[in-house]
């Protein structure tokens, strides 16, 4: 499958990534995938990947904290809720 190729933080206590931009679509360069230059057009093949893999994750810049959401988390859970 081919993949997205994305830029953005590292929040490095919880480990999360926040996405800020995609900047490449890594073609995996076969003729199964929907995504590549090699999906030959008009194939109607059921069996053929129509979704990106696992996004590859650049970090330009990290945090030590944890993400906004870890943050409410950790809020909501010493609250009790």
């Amino acid at each position: 499958m081919c993949q997205q190729l994305a830029e953005g933080t590292r929040w490095t206590r919880c480990g999360h990534f926040q996405r800020h931009l995609v900047v490449a679509i890594v073609d995996c360069n076969t003729t199964r995938c929907e995504r590549s230059v090699y999906h030959p057009r008009g194939c109607r093949a059921t069996t053929c990947a129509r979704n990106f893999g696992t996004e590859i994750q650049r970090d330009v810049d990290a945090v030590d904290d944890y993400c906004w959401a870890c943050k409410a988390a950790q809020e909501r859970a010493a609250r009790g809720r």
